[in-house]
């Protein structure tokens, strides 16, 4: 099985999207999902776009995902938000996470970012020992809020 690692075009969204909501299964939030294929076509790909991603590839079928943005920390400065990063369940454990991961690092760095921020749910024991592989400082003072318009 030959693998690859590119940035994200406007054709791979449809398949973006069904890894979405693959995670949002495994999640138990699958009820959640509101976004749409064209939603993110135009947050990603329009006049302004506000997110880039990088896929994996196996024998030219996306099988993973790596979405991100920017944001800014006051204390911090320019820092890249990994929103996702998702391989099909049938293709974990042949490294794709780790390459998709790596790539989003050095998109970070090549974008003059500080660094580099994510969640991970506290159950997700297989996600928190792959970042813990990267020395991943874990916050668990910090509580997540929202607002939903």
């Amino acid at each position: 099985m030959t693998f690859t690692i590119r940035k994200g075009i406007p054709a791979d969204i449809p398949h973006v999207f069904e890894l979405v909501k693959e995670l949002a299964e495994y999640e138990k939030a699958a009820d959640q999902v509101t976004n749409t294929p064209e939603m993110m076509l135009h947050d990603g790909f329009g006049t302004d776009p506000v997110f880039g991603f990088y896929v994996a590839e196996a024998d030219g079928r996306i099988v993973g995902i790596s979405l991100y943005y920017y944001r800014y920390s006051t204390w911090k400065g320019k820092r890249l938000y990994l929103e996702d990063l998702v391989v099909k369940e049938a293709m974990r454990g042949h490294g794709l996470g780790k390459l998709l991961f790596d790539a989003t690092i050095e998109e970070a760095k090549a974008t003059h970012c500080t660094g580099m921020m994510w969640q991970v749910l506290d159950w997700n024991e297989p996600a928190i020992n792959f970042y813990k592989k990267y020395g991943t400082r874990f916050d668990e003072e910090w509580l997540n809020c929202h607002l939903d318009f």
